[in-house]
């Protein structure tokens, strides 16, 4: 009984839910982005290049036996398939990788966004910008993680340099020795 209340308490965490509304609008922009590339985006760079469609741009590495090529070969994909040849499907890879360079770009300019929204904010209603200085450092002796100012480790106690800070707050290169 403890597992099934360790999964209710996982699943039904806070975390858990926020993923999950992720992973399904995630899904739904996929759908949107490979409608955009195969049919908007894919069909004049085809026209251009003289190609109908890249999904029908494929290798065939072998042919069954009992199969006959057609004299020009396989003119699509799907009648390839359909014959049963082994093939290699090239256009449906950058169709594929197209549609990830427009999620990134479309994820890029959305965080973009927001980030320009949020220190427009914080410019407007006068927070503070975030402290140059860093919070953590790691103990040179036993490597745990300690505040950046601490001058003895609370670990294994060990006495460290007092960390130079320079003027505008941002840690001083240490003199090489």
């Amino acid at each position: 009984m403890s597992i099934l209340a360790d999964f209710k308490k996982f699943a039904l965490r806070g975390n858990m839910i926020d993923l999950a509304i992720g992973f399904t609008v995630g899904a739904a922009f996929t759908t949107v982005v490979k409608s955009l590339v195969n049919d908007i985006i894919m069909p004049p760079i085809g026209w251009i290049t003289g190609n109908a469609d890249f999904s029908d741009l494929f290798w065939v590495l072998h042919v069954p036996e009992k199969v006959t090529v057609p004299e020009k070969g396989f003119q699509t994909l799907e009648s390839a398939q359909e014959a049963g040849a082994v093939t290699i499907n090239y256009g449906m890879f950058l169709n594929t990788c197209l549609s990830l360079v427009i999620v990134a770009l479309a994820m890029f300019m959305i965080i973009r966004a927001v980030n320009r929204v949020d220190e427009e904010l914080d410019e407007r209603f006068g927070e503070p910008k975030p402290s140059e200085e860093p919070s953590d450092k790691k103990c040179d002796f036993c490597r745990s993680t300690i505040p950046f100012r601490a001058i003895r480790c609370p670990q294994c106690t060990s006495e460290l340099n007092v960390p130079n800070i320079s003027d505008s707050g941002k840690p001083a290169e240490r003199p090489a020795t």
